[in-house]
């Protein structure tokens, strides 16, 4: 694949993983291409660093993203972590959170249907990866308020969404 020399950035559409890894690779994060169809890599959010997995599904012609902020619901706090999954879950346009059954791992999942040439754009990556950040940012601190201050589920959602009012 081509790059632009001058912003570091891929200069046309190309192989979705191919062209997440040039992408993280301007921006200087580390990943790793797990497989020709998977690449993973660590991005800097606002609470916390998340894992972001993209995994590309060929047969279907969509890329997969999964954003992790390194949160377990353990057994006694599911029924609460489901209860605000579904009022986030409300919030959302695009993607959605879920927990893997498997380990209880908070997971934010979004699919990107690429249709028949199965090309990514670099503008079309760049919104995809900063929206799942973004959206692991915003609702960061109501997990943190129900699983480790036993808020209940409304008022963590409330308590995250408050935007502050006026200027400092």
């Amino acid at each position: 694949m081509n790059t632009d020399r001058a912003t570091m950035e891929p200069a046309e559409d190309a192989a979705p993983v191919e062209m997440l890894a040039a992408l993280f690779e301007a921006h200087g994060w580390a990943f790793e291409q797990v497989s020709e169809d998977e690449v993973t890599v660590e991005i800097p959010g606002s609470w916390t660093t998340y894992q972001l997995r993209a995994i590309w599904r060929r047969e279907d012609h969509v890329l997969q993203l999964l954003c992790l902020p390194e949160i377990r619901v353990g057994d006694d706090k599911r029924q609460v972590a489901f209860e605000l999954l579904a009022l986030i879950n409300e919030q959302l346009w695009l993607g959605h959170f879920d927990v893997w059954s498997q380990g209880g791992m908070l997971l934010y999942r979004h699919g990107l249907m690429l249709g028949d040439e199965g090309m990514l754009s670099v503008d079309m990556a760049q919104m995809a990866i900063e929206s799942a950040v973004a959206e692991c940012d915003r609702f960061y601190p109501a997990f943190q308020f129900v699983l480790w201050g036993d808020k209940a589920p409304r008022a963590a959602l409330d308590a995250a969404l408050v935007d502050a009012a006026g200027e400092a």
